[in-house]
């Protein structure tokens, strides 16, 4: 149900939508017949522009008003409705306000439905949730099992918050049965994950890599390999091919 403010807000990204812009998102985002994003809409406003927006929007936008957003046709509309989200959360004074506004994520997951959208949103708003209530952790599990390729990719990037407060369980357990997982958008968000908790334990990581290499998807490898030297990340590709 539309709002009084989300009225408002659709409205100002329309104005600064852009048609060249707009026809640039649609490919870059895959949005054709049989594609990840297949008909996901584009107005064409930039990120910087809709993050502005999200500041000022934050101090007085309510979670009512984030729904609304998130139900919009234009991929832009429901990006600002998360990144609102991000706000109230990291506003919050009291854990029932942020546990609100993981449950208004968690009802919308559905129109998270592009990698921008899961990547601006989940490890903002359910990582965090996550790394003070740990006993919720097996949300992510749940998530992982999921048909849709967004849910699945929510799971494993939500875990970012948790690899910046050192704890790497979580997502090292994801991604052994990520493994398996036949999309590349999880392919690619795994190894980005794993290239995190490299930057902060790269023995951690090699002992991930000495057990799964040989079985990893080779864009995840490539992905999780991204900081290593050189000779090294090449010894680890060069090992996988032998197997």
């Amino acid at each position: 149900m539309e709002t009084e403010l989300s009225v408002e807000l659709v409205a100002e990204v329309e104005a600064l939508g852009d048609a060249d812009d707009a026809v640039g998102k649609a490919v870059f985002f895959k949005t054709g017949p049989g594609e990840y994003g297949e008909g996901d809409e584009f107005v064409g406003v930039r990120v910087p522009e809709l993050r502005r927006m999200a500041r000022g929007a934050g101090k007085s936008a309510t979670l009512a008003d984030v729904e609304a957003l998130l139900a919009h046709r234009w991929n832009e509309v429901r990006l600002l409705g998360g990144l609102i989200l991000v706000e109230l959360y990291r506003r919050a004074k009291e854990p029932t306000q942020q546990e609100a506004a993981v449950q208004t994520m968690l009802d919308n997951l559905d129109r998270l439905s592009n990698w921008n959208l899961v990547d601006s949103v989940a490890p903002y708003v359910l990582g965090p949730w996550l790394l003070r209530n740990p006993e919720r952790r097996p949300l992510l599990d749940e998530l992982l099992t999921s048909p849709s390729v967004w849910w699945r990719r929510t799971a494993v990037v939500a875990t970012f918050a948790l690899i910046r407060a050192g704890e790497f369980d979580d997502l090292l357990r994801l991604a052994g049965r990520a493994i398996g997982d036949e999309h590349d958008l999880m392919h690619k968000a795994t190894g980005w994950m794993l290239r995190e908790v490299g930057q902060r334990d790269r023995a951690v990581l090699n002992r991930f890599l000495d057990a799964h290499a040989h079985e990893m998807p080779r864009t995840m490898l490539r992905y999780a390999l991204e900081k290593h030297p050189q000779p090294e990340r090449q010894a680890y590709l060069t090992a996988a091919r032998r197997v």
